[in-house]
C-alpha cells in the first residue's frame, strides 16, 4: 500500500529561472503546444514552444466585493459564511456542534500537487498557497438589492441556514442593508414586484450615475485597494442584440444617455463596474455580456467573466458527459429535470426567464460532442431537455434528475438514472467567493514574451475565461473555443497557476513510475 500523502502550506521553487523579491514572483516558462495541419487527407503534427514570462504582485491588498442582489439566498449566504468562518461561530444542529469552514471552495478546501519527494510520496499544498490569495476572512461586503430587509431579516426569509446559527448571526447583520438596485420589471418574472422596495429611481443614464457613485464611495469610505463586482440577482429574460443598440461600446453608451429599455440592468451594472475599473462577473444566464460591453471592457482593460454560476446538476454533466465520450460511449439523449422552491425557482417560473437557464444548461455538452468524430456526424447532437419547475415547499433544497442514454456495443443502450439533492446556496457561497478570489488574483498577474525585452508585462485578455471551471456557460475571447469539460477547466486553471511559480504543467504521466528502474533527480 502507498504511503499517505502529505500536505505542506509554504514552498519556494529552486530554479533560476523564478526570482522572488519583496514585490513579486517572476518565473520563466516555456509553452509547449502541437500545431496541426491536414495535407492530402494525412495530419502532419509540428511540437511548438514558445518561453513567457509571468510576473505576480506579492501584495493582495485590501479588497472588496459588491453582489448585486446581496439580499438573496445567495448573498445573505456569503455574508453569513464569512462572518461566521471571521468570528469563530459554533452552533448546534441535531448532528451535534458544528463549526464553520469553506467547503465547496476549490481555494479554500481543495490541494494542488507540488510533485514527489524522495521516497516518491505525492506532496500537496493548499490550492489558496501556490500563489498569495486573498483571504475570504477579510473580503469586505456591499452590496446593492431591489428588496430593502436587512441582511439579518433576509438571511431569514431566505431558510439556508439553521436556527442557532442565525440567532447568532442576526446582531451582526442586522444593521446591513443592500443598497437601492434596479427593478426593470420587462427582464425579470412579475411575481418578483412585492418585493421591489428599495429602488434606483430615474433613466438608465441616472441609474448608471448612481451605481458608479456607490462602486466609489465603497471603495473610499473602506480603504480598498481593488472592488469585485459581482451579479447574483434575478436572471434576466435575453435581451435583444441589434446593430446600432448595443453592438459596439458607444452604441451601447448612446443607447444608455438615450434611455433605450432594451438595455437591461445587468448590462448597466456591468458598464458601471467597467468605467470604475471594478472587474465585473455575471453569475446568471442572461447575456449580460452583449458586444458592446465585451468591446468596452477591452478598450478600458478591465476583466470580466461569465455567464452564470456552475454548482450542481451542471457540475456533473459536464463530468459525466466527458467521460461517457471519453470512453468511446455515445449519449444520444440527455434529460434534465429540477424543482426547487427558493427566489430563484419563483422568478425561473416565467417563461422568458426560463428559457435564459435552458439556454446555460444545454450548451454545457457541446465541446465534448465535437471532441468525437467518430461516434458524431458533423451536425449530431444528442437530444438534450431541460426543466425547471417551481415547487415553494422544498425550498433551497433543489432537486436534480437526469437520465443519460448512451448507444453502446453492437447497437445496445445503457441509461444512467441519477438524483441529486442540492442545497443551491450552500454550493453557490464558497463558489462565489472562489470567483472573487481568483478573479482579484488575475488582476495581479502579467505576462510577456520573454525574448523581446522591449515588450512591457501586460494583464491576461479582459474576458477571463480562466474562471471557467466555476461558471455554467463560460465566455471567452472572440475565436477561441469554449471548453466545457470540468476537468479541462480545472487543469487549464491549476496549470496557469503552477506557471507563474515556475512549475512544469500537471500531466499525470507519472513515467518515473513506469520505468523497470526508477531514475532519480
Amino acid at each position: 500500500m502507498r504511503p499517505s500523502t502529505h500536505h505542506q502550506s509554504t514552498f519556494k521553487v529552486a530554479s533560476d529561472k523564478v526570482k522572488y523579491n519583496e514585490e513579486h514572483i517572476e518565473a520563466e516558462y516555456e509553452y509547449q503546444t502541437t500545431v496541426v495541419e491536414v495535407k492530402d487527407g494525412e495530419a502532419i503534427v509540428k511540437p511548438v514552444a514558445k518561453s513567457y514570462t509571468f510576473r505576480t504582485q506579492r501584495d493582495v491588498g485590501r479588497v472588496g466585493t459588491m453582489i448585486v442582489g446581496l439580499g438573496g439566498n445567495n448573498g445573505t449566504t456569503v455574508v453569513a459564511g464569512i462572518i461566521a468562518n471571521r468570528e469563530g461561530i459554533t452552533w448546534r444542529t441535531n448532528k451535534g456542534v458544528q463549526t464553520p469552514n469553506y467547503w465547496g471552495s476549490v481555494t479554500q478546501a481543495s490541494t494542488l500537487r507540488l510533485g514527489s519527494d524522495a521516497a516518491g510520496d505525492d506532496v500537496y499544498i493548499p490550492f489558496h498557497s501556490v500563489l498569495p490569495m486573498v483571504d475570504p476572512n477579510e473580503l469586505v461586503v456591499s452590496g446593492w438589492d431591489i428588496s430593502g430587509q436587512n441582511l439579518a431579516e433576509a438571511m431569514e426569509r431566505a431558510q439556508v441556514l439553521p436556527y442557532d446559527l442565525q440567532r447568532q448571526l442576526v446582531p451582526l447583520m442586522k444593521d446591513m442593508k443592500p443598497l437601492p438596485s434596479i427593478y426593470e420589471p420587462d427582464f425579470i418574472a412579475a411575481n418578483q414586484a412585492d418585493r421591489a422596495d428599495n429602488l434606483i429611481e430615474g433613466t438608465k443614464a441616472d441609474q448608471l450615475a448612481k451605481i458608479r457613485k456607490d462602486i466609489r464611495e465603497f471603495k473610499e469610505a473602506n480603504k480598498l485597494d481593488r472592488v469585485i463586482v459581482l451579479w447574483s440577482a434575478n436572471t434576466e429574460r435575453f435581451c435583444d442584440v441589434a446593430t446600432g443598440l448595443n453592438d459596439t461600446a458607444d452604441n451601447l453608451m448612446a443607447s444608455i444617455n438615450n434611455n433605450e429599455k432594451e438595455v437591461s440592468p445587468s448590462t448597466i451594472f456591468a458598464v458601471a463596474s467597467i468605467l470604475e475599473g471594478a472587474p465585473y462577473i455575471n453569475g446568471s444566464p442572461q447575456n449580460t455580456f452583449v458586444p458592446g460591453v465585451v468591446e468596452l471592457a477591452q478598450r478600458h482593460n478591465v476583466s470580466i467573466a461569465g455567464d452564470d454560476f456552475k454548482t450542481g446538476q451542471t457540475k456533473m454533466k459536464s463530468v459525466m458527459v466527458d467521460w461517457l465520450i471519453g470512453a468511446g460511449i455515445k449519449p444520444v439523449s440527455i434529460v434534465s429535470y429540477n424543482h426547487l422552491g427558493n427566489n430563484d425557482g419563483k422568478n425561473l417560473s416565467a417563461p422568458s426567464q426560463f428559457r435564459s437557464k435552458e439556454i446555460s444548461k444545454s450548451n454545457v455538452v457541446d465541446d465534448m460532442v465535437a471532441s468525437n468524430q467518430i461516434l458524431y456526424e458533423a451536425d449530431e447532437h444528442p437530444d438534450h431537455v431541460v426543466v425547471i419547475k417551481y415547487v415553494p415547499y422544498v425550498g433551497d433544497s433543489k432537486r436534480a434528475l437526469d437520465e443519460y442514454t448512451s448507444r453502446i456495443f453492437l447497437g445496445g443502450h445503457n441509461t444512467i438514472a441519477m438524483h441529486n439533492t442540492c442545497e443551491d446556496s450552500l454550493l453557490a457561497a464558497p463558489l462565489i467567493i472562489d470567483l472573487i478570489i481568483l478573479m482579484e488574483l488575475m488582476e495581479r498577474i502579467a505576462v510577456k514574451e520573454t525574448s523581446n525585452e522591449k515588450d512591457e508585462f501586460e494583464k491576461f485578455h479582459p474576458v477571463q475565461s480562466i474562471l471557467s471551471y466555476l461558471l455554467k456557460a463560460p465566455v471567452v475571447p472572440a475565436g477561441t473555443p469554449v471548453v466545457n469539460a470540468l476537468m479541462k477547466q480545472r487543469a487549464a486553471m491549476e496549470n496557469l497557476f503552477r506557471a507563474c511559480v515556475g512549475l512544469p504543467p500537471e500531466n499525470n504521466m507519472l513515467l518515473e513510475c513506469k520505468l523497470r528502474e526508477r531514475p532519480t533527480f
